[in-house]
Formats: structure tokens, sequence, C-alpha cells
């Protein structure tokens, strides 16, 4: 970068500079870059300095904007990070020690994975044949699954039979079923899978009015508001929320790292 090769009076300046580049690029330049010199202390005539060095580094190498920006998104991406890390921590108890969620896998496996997951998501349909094989390949694995239904009133339908279903031990074959249906979860749809796998669905259907479940929904909804997380599939793996569908070697990479933080106290 360019501060490198800058004497330290002016540091400061091509920082600003730099922050001023890259608001450049956006609709609110201006505005960036009044915060900006707010921020930093300078005067009017300080910060039009300022501008014209940008201006003139620009003429001359028009490479800066490019790193200017890139190096903006790597600080956002670091302090969401930081962020979202701060947030397990603080709701980790919730995530990982609630006896009323649904759990997979070995329910005293060493590492847990929490799975924010909505019936009715494409996404999460492509991800699930992916835990299952982790699952598969790591038999300490345990999975807390918290529905989240996020796709309307049929999500919201699908994931109270999910609960209800659990009432009677059949969550996770449910859920398998629910991953793997095509259709949408109609009603109809729903009482052929649950009763295909024995699920009482008289029984189901008054549970699924039950108003305990509609708050256990309320409570998965809150805690991913606290998480800032803004869709699903949304996983935990240790110490960070991985967004979106993601790959094998991808998830078990994430357990290696989650397990050796873990044995380093992290």
């Amino acid at each position: 970068m360019m501060l490198v090769s800058v004497a330290p009076r002016f540091a400061r300046r091509l920082s600003l500079a730099l922050t001023a580049c890259a608001a450049l690029a956006s609709p609110m330049a201006s505005q960036a870059q009044a915060q900006a010199q707010t921020q930093l202390g300078l005067t009017p005539l300080q910060r039009a300095e300022v501008v014209e060095v940008l201006r003139d580094a620009l003429k001359r190498d028009p490479s800066i904007l490019r790193e200017a920006l890139a190096a903006m998104q790597e600080a956002e991406t670091r302090d969401r990070a930081t962020s979202q890390r701060g947030a397990i921590l603080a709701q980790r108890e919730a995530l990982l020690a609630d006896p009323a969620d649904p759990v997979k896998g070995n329910p005293q496996g060493n590492l847990t994975i929490v799975e924010f997951f909505d019936a009715r998501c494409g996404y999460c349909k492509a991800l699930h044949p992916t835990l299952q094989a982790l699952l598969r390949a790591d038999p300490q694995i345990r999975v807390v699954m918290k529905d989240l239904p996020i796709l309307g009133p049929a999500s919201v339908v699908a994931s109270r039979a999910l609960l209800a279903a659990q009432r009677q031990g059949k969550y996770a074959a449910f859920q398998d079923a629910l991953m793997q249906l095509r259709g949408e979860p109609t009603e109809a749809a729903l009482q052929a899978e649950a009763q295909k796998l024995g699920i009482d669905w008289v029984r189901a259907k008054r549970d699924m009015e039950d108003p305990a479940i509609l708050a256990r929904l309320q409570h998965n909804v809150g805690l991913a508001r606290a998480l800032s997380i803004e869709g699903t599939p949304a996983l935990v793996i240790g110490n960070t929320l991985v967004p979106g569908a993601v790959d094998l070697p991808t998830l078990q990479n994430l357990v290696a790292q989650a397990r050796q933080e873990a044995r380093q106290g992290g």
C-alpha cells in the first residue's frame, strides 16, 4: 500500500484520502467525505488538499481505488466476524444447551453444530445431504436444530409440524423427509409424509396449535436476530457463523478449526 512510502505526518491525511477514494465511488460520496472530515478533525481547506492529493494519485495510479475498496471490504469482514463471534459467545447457552431443541447426530458428541433452517428453503435442502454426509463421516458431531420459518406462512406450518413430530420422537426422520420433499409442504403433503413415518397426525395437528410451539419459533427468530443472521441456512460451528450452503470439505475444515480452538481454550 502507498502508506508505507509516505512521511508519518502525511499518513493520516493519506488514510483519509483512501477513504475518500472509496467514497467517490459511491452515490453518497459527499456525505461520506464530510463524515470522514468530521471524524479526523480536518478543516475544509485541509480536506480540499487531501482530495487534490487523491485526484493526482488516481491519475497516476488508478489501482489505488481498487486497493482502497478491497482494504475497506477486508476491514468490514473482520469487524463483522468479530461482532458475530461476540454474539455467539453471549448466546452460547441458548445455542448449545437448550433442552427443548431437537438434536441430530450424536447427543454426546464432542462438537456441536447449530443449524438454523427453513423447511421450504432450497439452499437448506441443498445443504442437507452434505450435513448428512458429515454426520456419517464424523460420529462425534452433535447437531442442534433451530427451525427458522422466514419464507412465509407455509414455512411456519411446516416448522409447527416438525416440532409437533418431535413430541412423538420423530423429528429427525420427519425433517429428513421434508428436506427431500420437492413440492410445497401443504397440509396434505405434511400429513402424507408424517403418516409414512408412523406419526399420529391427529395428535400432531393438535400439538401444532400449542402456544408453546409458536413461542419456540419466536425464540429462534429472536436468537437469529441477536446473531445478525440474514437468511437460511446458517450454521454456528464453534465461534464461527457460516451463512449459506457449503460443501463437505469446507464443513470438515470448519469442524477441525472449531475443535482446535476448543483445545486451545478459544
